[in-house]
């Protein structure tokens, strides 16, 4: 059973109370209720309340719209409810995960390219207090996984990157400054992504490392955490077969071993007794393929919480019978249950939610959604926009660009695609080739997005009278529906077949690893992130009006020498 009185919680005898009178007030109903994390669908207020009326759940987390439409939201859930809720954002990156409008900081490998603890933590405060403003209060951040494998698309620009001890100490410190701004900071994605190149959204995961190499990284990682007093966990669909082995007592047959998510040895054998983790656990999201394909959906439910999660993130209606049939059935215990509740009630007190409740002031002043998207924001993410984006190589010296002597630019954008969201299909945003477009011509340049005619491969010296230079910009975004993600030259007229003939410069604003399709490439700059800020500072950067300060690590090569050249 958890200990309220210690670290994360430091719960004082009369928060503990609070605690153990509520649980002793709930109905049947109400406890298995307040296993569930809700996603908002419907954000009129007849839903709102109804929802909570029905299920009784213990948070809840939504798709971002407005801020003036989300604190509404979370005005009507707050008020409808009789204990107050957990409200999640998803501020991994700055505000812009938990509320439109919200500021794009930082993301993993930016803040890794920085090397600044001080500006992950930075980051970690103003995307919180950004997400707090609208009443959240707790981020699913920081991604904490390590990024072993280059191919991993899923990952690779959310977390920091391969190196343990930068994701400690970067990690740590984004979640410290989560937390200082009254928000609890959340670890995922137990027991860690990384390792391959399949993506837990399209089937289970797996970190397929020794219980030995494992202990001295990821194990390594979340004994930091956990030390540093971080509140909750996220655990992922990813099997950590090892560990399962070695924490079952008897030989598993391989059709046996289980996502983290479903798996007892894994979530409470491990994390909670081997690494003494005495906070809350939640899933990550219940639709992923990582945890639908393993059982039927009657059973997952209430496997989760039985093999250590306490709280079971977005459900369908029938997932709340579903939970109540495992209760009764005894596939969740009493024992678990009450432990559960304890942790979950647990956190919402150490949040000091059950004394807001009772002033009612659960809900932050209005005049906070003023902080979202501020000018200090602004200015921070243009600070951290200068500090991270990375000259990788310019081994044919073609930087700086100069107006004078490469008026004319033909700009070849290789878009991103779809991707899923709380499983709903995303259509991706087009606006970054406009934007970058934009900012070239502000600085002195000529753009070309297509050919004039008569301008080909089969007409050289034509090229070179109507083109200086070449920018390649890749903005591609590999995840829920791809396993692995490569560069696709749409049109065959974009090809690089021009690499020999003009200065070429290949940039990314998204994943890190497309040198793997830019060999041909001699002068490449990784931008990490696609906002206007960010586009606004590669431009200057392009133009030698400031440096490139970002520092990259080995994986941007690939595994390849040829990426090198």
């Amino acid at each position: 059973m958890v200990n309220l009185k210690e670290k994360p919680y430091y719960l004082k005898d009369e928060d503990i109370k609070w605690v153990e009178d509520t649980i002793a007030s709930m109905t049947t109903e109400e406890k298995i209720g307040q296993l569930f994390m809700n996603m908002v669908a419907d954000r009129s207020e007849e839903a709102l309340r109804a929802s909570v009326r029905k299920y009784h759940f213990a948070g809840t987390r939504y798709r971002s719209v407005s801020p003036e439409e989300l604190y509404e939201q979370n005005r009507i859930l707050q008020d409808e409810s009789r204990i107050p809720l957990l409200v999640a954002s998803n501020c991994e990156a700055g505000g812009n995960g938990g509320v439109g409008g919200g500021t794009p900081l930082a993301n993993g490998a930016a803040m890794a390219a920085m090397n600044d603890e001080e500006a992950a933590y930075r980051v970690g405060f103003m995307g919180a207090t950004e997400g707090g403003a609208i009443g959240c209060n707790w981020n699913f951040a920081p991604v904490s996984d390590i990024l072993f494998n280059w191919r991993n698309t899923v990952v690779q620009v959310r977390a920091i990157n391969n190196n343990t001890d930068d994701v400690c100490r970067l990690a740590k410190a984004f979640a410290m400054g989560v937390q200082d701004a009254s928000l609890a900071a959340c670890i995922k994605h137990f027991p860690g992504d990384g390792t391959e190149e399949n993506d837990q959204h399209l089937m289970m995961g797996l970190n397929d490392m020794t219980c030995e190499e494992w202990d001295a990284t990821f194990g390594k990682v979340y004994q930091t955490m956990i030390d540093a007093g971080v509140m909750t966990f996220m655990a992922g669909h990813i099997a950590q077969p090892a560990y399962q082995r070695k924490l079952a007592g008897r030989e598993l047959k391989d059709s046996e071993i289980l996502p983290a998510t479903l798996c007892h040895e894994l979530i409470t054998g491990l994390l909670k007794e081997k690494l003494g983790f005495n906070g809350l656990v939640v899933t990550d999201a219940s639709h992923m393929v990582g945890m639908t394909s393993v059982m039927p959906r009657r059973l997952q439910v209430p496997t989760a919480i039985a093999a250590g999660c306490d709280l079971f993130l977005f459900f369908d209606e029938q997932d709340f019978g579903f939970m109540m049939d495992g209760y009764k059935n005894g596939i969740i215990t009493e024992e678990r249950l009450s432990d559960a509740l304890h942790r979950t009630l647990g956190l919402k007190a150490a949040l000091g939610l059950h004394k807001k409740k009772a002033e009612g002031t659960v809900m932050p002043p209005k005049e906070n959604l003023a902080k979202i998207g501020c000018p200090e924001h602004i200015a921070a993410a243009h600070e951290f926009a200068d500090r991270f984006i990375t000259l990788v190589k310019d081994t044919q010296k073609a930087l700086p660009l100069d107006p004078a002597k490469h008026k004319k630019i033909k700009l070849v954008y290789i878009g991103g695609t779809n991707r899923v969201v709380a499983g709903k299909l995303m259509a991706a945003d087009d606006r970054t080739p406009d934007n970058f477009k934009k900012a070239l011509e502000a600085a002195g340049f000529e753009v070309f997005t297509q050919d004039p005619e008569g301008v080909n491969k089969s007409n050289m010296a034509k090229v070179k009278e109507t083109y200086d230079a070449v920018i390649v910009l890749a903005n591609c975004i590999g995840f829920a529906t791809f396993n692995s993600m490569r560069i696709k030259w749409d049109n065959p007229a974009n090809q690089p077949w021009y690499v020999a003939e003009l200065p070429t410069i290949f940039i990314s604003t998204t994943l890190t690893n497309h040198l793997v399709d830019f060999t041909m490439s001699h002068t490449y700059i990784n931008a990490y992130m696609d906002s206007p800020v960010v586009i606004e500072e590669l431009v200057k950067k392009l133009t030698g009006k400031t440096e490139f300060k970002g520092r990259y690590n080995d994986n941007v090569w690939c595994g390849r020498w040829d990426t090198k050249l």
